[in-house]
């Protein structure tokens, strides 16, 4: 009986890129390959347009007289300005501090358990939200019209105290009474909202611990909320503080009315609105650096 053995096999010689290489690679090797770097032609193309385009603009602004830079200087820190400034500022914390306290509870009565609750803040957001700014300021402003005076007493019964409304509602009240209730109805959504981002089996584990109902709020809900009501709430004030130069249309010297004043007087209309355009990007801007800080401050141990 004759054996047979299985055929030799031939090793090929390594080729010159595994040779110089030492990985023992053959041509498909990944490590071989010669990356090129994929180009964008056409993205330096819009790079050099738009850089093009901001010089000019911005050579336009250095050498252009009629934007008038001294009569903007002049103005920009005058008196009547910063006052105007002033009551920019007081419309806006204001409005800001009623309409989020409103907000809140008109929030929580959407969560609540109760329909007539959440039917009531619902038709209230849906009324706020659903009429322009400039027609609920006029409302106010002309409340007189309507109710020339209001009564504290038994409701639908005798009166006890009354009071003339023209006194008691004037257009800076007027004002700040417009600004809130329509900032609540926005307000009320971002808290909402807010509360719903956050899980509820944490609740229903600190039920379980017994943790009273007040400090589950205050110390699980509202911390984790934070991070998601805080850059839409950021965001309503930010316009709030933009959305007072309606309330010029009330006679009200805040920051749009007088910079039409002045230049309803002077004539230099341009600079004058570059003044209420820097004042508003300035402060603006104190109001975004302000956001940045709170949000990390409430972002402290998530993850990012």
């Amino acid at each position: 009986m004759s054996l047979t053995s299985d055929p030799p096999v031939s090793v090929a010689p390594p080729s010159k890129a595994s040779a110089a290489t030492g990985d023992g690679g053959g041509p498909d090797d990944p490590g071989a390959l010669k990356i090129v770097p994929v180009r964008h032609p056409w993205r330096w193309v819009a790079v050099a347009a738009t850089a093009v385009l901001l010089a000019q603009f911005l050579h336009g602004l250095v050498t252009n007289p009629g934007w008038e830079w001294d009569v903007f200087a002049r103005f920009f820190t005058a008196e009547a300005i910063l006052r105007a400034v002033w009551v920019t500022l007081q419309l806006t914390f204001y409005g800001t501090a009623l309409g989020f306290a409103l907000g809140i509870v008109l929030a929580f009565m959407r969560l609540s358990a109760s329909p007539f609750l959440k039917a009531v803040a619902f038709g209230y957001i849906w009324a706020f939200r659903a009429v322009p700014l400039i027609v609920q300021l006029l409302f106010w402003f002309n409340l007189a019209y309507l109710y020339g005076k209001l009564s504290i007493g038994i409701p639908f019964g005798p009166s006890f105290w009354s009071f003339d409304t023209m006194g008691l509602v004037g257009a800076m009240s007027a004002a700040v009474l417009g600004l809130a209730l329509h900032q609540a109805a926005y307000a009320a959504e971002i808290v909402r909202g807010g509360v719903l981002s956050v899980d509820a089996g944490q609740l229903e584990a600190a039920a379980a611990l017994g943790i009273p109902r007040l400090r589950q709020l205050r110390r699980i809900v509202l911390p984790q909320a934070m991070r998601s009501i805080l850059p839409n709430a950021a965001n309503e004030i930010i316009a709030l503080f933009k959305g007072t130069s309606i309330v010029s249309v009330m006679a009200i010297g805040e920051l749009f009315y007088q910079v039409q004043v002045v230049y309803g007087r002077n004539g230099r209309v341009v600079p004058l609105l570059m003044v209420a355009t820097a004042w508003y990007v300035l402060l603006t801007t104190v109001l975004s650096v302000v956001q940045h800080y709170v949000e990390r401050h409430y972002a402290k141990g998530s993850t990012r």
